[in-house]
């Protein structure tokens, strides 16, 4: 799983057949240097909480969310482990993540994705 590029990743991210009732038009990427540094630095955070080597693919996102009692942005991380996907999210936009936010490093396990099993969360 290691050897997969962000492309790939970024194109799971993108809507697929089907999925053509979502109004993704809105959706676009911030750049600016803040939001980029905010990116890198949960990205670093991630990896030192849960001590992941350097090769181990990490995808932060902030997302909006739409549904009752949802925050209106929540910052949704990612990572890969071998085949083994683990994901959980912060209720609150990137800029605003400080590093006790994160699960502890024993939850690492609890973070995994069991094969098969599809959810719309993150």
């Amino acid at each position: 799983m290691a050897d997969r590029t962000i492309s790939e990743y970024e194109s799971a991210l993108r809507p697929r057949d089907g999925d053509a009732a979502r109004d993704v038009s809105g959706i676009g990427f911030k750049k600016s240097p803040a939001h980029l540094q905010a990116l890198e630095r949960v990205r670093t955070w991630t990896r030192e909480r849960f001590k992941l080597a350097d090769d181990v693919p990490i995808l932060v996102a902030e997302v909006a969310c739409g549904l009752p009692g949802c925050p209106p942005l929540e910052s949704v991380v990612v990572f890969w482990i071998g085949e083994t996907r683990h994901h959980f999210k912060f209720f609150k936009p990137v800029h605003e993540v400080v590093f006790d936010d994160f699960p502890p490093a024993w939850l690492r396990s609890a973070l995994a994705v069991p094969d098969g099993f599809e959810c719309d969360c993150c």
